[in-house]
């Protein structure tokens, strides 16, 4: 699941729910014991919900979804280079693909880390130089040790990742939160554009802050000052506590729900949803937190009309994260831009549509590199 201004707040009233169902089973077991709740049923009904908090995903999840024919996997590359950053932050980039090949940065969405790119680094290494690199604090690059987890933080390690590419133009891929790292990186790094970049991918992502442009964008925005950020806040102090609210949901499978909700649209198999559930799982709040934070202070409405190379806009056709009404504003302003719309699709599109999403990064991806080679 990718963690974005709108869905926190419904992310933590779901894990605030398992911690009472929790409560509630050991509450029947306890009163049980004392004689308090007399018979059999109480005994089965408490083991049941106490069970339930910890295996209830063995249940659910094949409940929900039926497995596919290729379910994604953690897969790394063994060609890995780790860049020390002034801050502290050392930044996990791998390598897939033939050395010679167009090269492609992937910037994940925030929330999982690069092991959500399986069918991209699958579908597409076999003629493009793939690279992947894990936002600090997530996946297997640190955290800064200032905590600055700014948009313009990433787009500055993201220059780090670029200089490491090889000296072909590179094409700059960018999902959800990737993709505001990507147009942060076109207004720091302009004199970049043309030579050391020769195309920007912006998948299911938006240009301004993402309480505009997301579902009940009304509703939330007057919820950002008063409740979204001191949660954030509050979360950012007590993360050991909400990452454990965060397993038992795991466990539970009430994760699953959330991360259908927001990402999915039904048409994922068992795998998609298990693997975006655990990578959901496996990010700390507290960085989480910060970065969601960050995004509050995200626009760069400005730098669209600057961007002088090719731009391909890809949305999901009812992604609720960033509506779609998002991505055709950027088409509208963008000098040099096509898009494309996926259906059926949500915000994890690029892995429930993952065939096609492939098929479209690649035709774009050669015309750029033919571009570039072009007198």
């Amino acid at each position: 699941m990718i963690f974005m201004p709108h869905n926190f707040l419904f992310v933590w009233l779901v894990q605030l729910l398992s911690i009472g169902v929790l409560g509630g089973g050991i509450y029947i077991l306890y009163e049980w014991y004392e004689g308090e709740l007399v018979g059999t049923f109480y005994l089965v009904a408490g083991l049941v919900i106490v069970l339930w908090s910890f295996g209830g995903r063995w249940i659910s999840l094949p409940l929900l979804r039926r497995s596919g024919a290729e379910e994604p996997k953690f897969m790394r590359s063994q060609t890995v280079q780790r860049l020390r950053r002034p801050d502290g932050s050392v930044l996990q980039v791998e390598f897939f693909g033939p050395e010679d090949g167009q090269p492609i940065i992937l910037s994940h969405g925030w929330g999982p880390n690069s092991t959500v790119w399986y069918y991209a680094k699958r579908q597409l290494s076999d003629r493009f130089r793939v690279i992947v690199w894990d936002l600090p604090g997530l996946g297997k690059s640190s955290k800064p040790k200032n905590n600055d987890h700014s948009v313009e933080k990433y787009a500055r390690d993201l220059e780090a990742v670029v200089a490491c590419a090889g000296d072909k133009p590179v094409i700059l891929l960018g999902h959800s939160m990737g993709g505001m790292i990507n147009l942060t990186f076109c207004r720091l790094f302009r004199e970049q554009l043309g030579s050391r970049v020769a195309g920007l991918i912006l998948v299911d992502t938006t240009y301004t802050n993402p309480v505009k442009t997301c579902i009940f964008s009304g509703l939330v925005r007057k919820l950002q000052k008063p409740l979204l950020e001191p949660v954030l806040y509050l979360t950012t102090v007590l993360w050991p506590i909400f990452w454990l609210m965060t397993w038992l949901s795991y466990f539970n499978g009430s994760l699953y729900i959330t991360v259908e909700l927001s990402g999915f649209t039904g048409t994922e198999t068992r795998g998609q949803l298990s693997f975006a559930g655990l990578l959901s799982a496996l990010g700390s709040p507290g960085v989480l937190a910060r970065g969601t934070l960050a995004m509050f202070k995200f626009d760069e409405t400005d730098t669209l009309a600057t961007i002088n190379v090719p731009v391909l806009v890809i949305c999901g056709a009812t992604d609720i994260a960033t509506k779609p009404i998002a991505s055709e504003r950027m088409k509208a302003e963008l000098p040099n831009s096509q898009l494309l719309t996926l259906k059926p699709g949500g915000h994890m599109a690029l892995m429930e549509q993952n065939q096609q999403f492939a098929e479209v990064v690649s035709t774009f991806c050669a015309g750029c590199s033919n571009e570039s080679v072009s007198p």
